[in-house]
């Protein structure tokens, strides 16, 4: 895939030994949030112990929250060194370490911008993952203006790939008007097309509904095949990226096009093992039948699909965001009860 068409590989992970494996496969890119620190806390502790004692006896005054923050960059600016040979051979566009800012800043632009600016001062090849809520989509083109190259996440419909991508472009537009650099920036849109397979499910079961179970495995990349669609006859200086992987379906259905494709190792390991031919697969149109069928039993699949289907201002409140919001948050919790651990062992243990 990587050596015959346009599609990049990223890893979804920073885990240095998953990294190396991917890049040794044609990896690209790399990315870190809590939910994959803490991954790699829980697998390479005793990799990790020193250095969490370390922290906490240099950050005296800091709390387990700010410990864990830090472990996160860490990890993200490993990641970045292991990158930045490919980051300058491929000048800017890839070769990134996509770090995400807190999700607990996720209604406040100005707290997401701030943390944006100092994660891309931890390395030369950082790209930010910043949420596709409504005060997200403000931080992205102040960023972009900044000269930051944002990842938009917990984004799983094409309206807010869409207002991801005219955000982008206002904050290029600025960046050109005040005789700014862009050519070294790499802009990316994600559509964590597998969360919002895992949604149609939940309100499957919710509302008991009934239809092919086949066709639930379909509304992602549906909705990813449109964007792209749209993405080229708009001519956005930015890429999809697909995410959250479910089925081959996410990977192999959009082999192809001028994209990214960033599927953990558990995923890479297993297509590298399959007979599935990797051929472009981008252009394939979705049955219609499918798409038919899940746009009448599903209203927040229509409302995805749809150019207009939700306002910004619907973002934060669709349901696909507020479980992967819920999840990201529990995440950092459980990061942070992982150093408090470190910080105040438990004496009944």
């Amino acid at each position: 895939m990587t050596q015959t068409t346009p599609t990049c590989l990223w890893n979804d992970s920073a885990a240095l030994d998953e990294l190396t494996y991917s890049i040794e496969h044609g990896a690209v890119g790399a990315t870190c949030n809590p939910v994959i620190a803490l991954g790699i806390l829980k697998r390479q502790m005793p990799l990790w112990r020193g250095r969490i004692e370390a922290l906490i006896e240099e950050m005296s005054t800091a709390t387990e929250d700010q410990i864990g923050w830090k472990v996160v960059e860490e990890m993200s600016a490993q990641g970045a060194a292991l990158l930045k040979p490919i980051f300058d051979a491929q000048g800017g566009r890839n070769g990134r370490l996509s770090i995400q800012t807190d999700p607990r800043f996720y209604r406040n632009p100005q707290a997401i911008l701030e943390q944006a600016q100092h994660f891309n001062r931890l390395a030369p090849n950082m790209i930010v993952k910043i949420p596709a809520t409504r005060a997200g989509l403000v931080a992205m083109e102040e960023a972009t203006w900044r000269g930051i190259s944002i990842n938009a996440t917990v984004s799983f419909t094409l309206p807010q790939a869409l207002q991801v991508a005219e955000a982008v472009e206002r904050g290029l537009a600025r960046r050109e008007k005040e005789g700014l650099e862009i050519r070294s920036m790499g802009p990316v849109c994600t559509i964590m097309v597998g969360r919002l397979d895992d949604w149609l499910k939940v309100l499957l079961d919710k509302h008991n509904l009934c239809i092919d179970p086949g066709y639930l495995e379909w509304a992602g990349v549906a909705v990813f095949k449109k964007a792209y669609r749209i993405y080229r006859q708009r001519g956005y200086r930015l890429r999809l990226l697909s995410a959250a992987f479910r089925n081959h379906m996410h990977w192999s259905e959009l082999i192809g096009g001028d994209v990214v494709i960033s599927p953990p190792y558990a995923w890479q390991v297993r297509y590298n093992a399959s007979a599935i031919e990797p051929i472009p697969r981008m252009d394939n149109p979705v049955d219609p039948r499918i798409v038919a069928a899940l746009a009448e039993q599903f209203p927040d699949f229509r409302r995805a699909y749809t150019e207009d289907g939700l306002s910004a201002d619907e973002f934060d409140t669709f349901g696909a965001t507020r479980r992967t919001l819920r999840q990201f948050l529990a995440a950092g919790a459980e990061l942070n009860a992982v150093i408090r651990d470190a910080m105040v062992p438990n004496p009944d243990k």
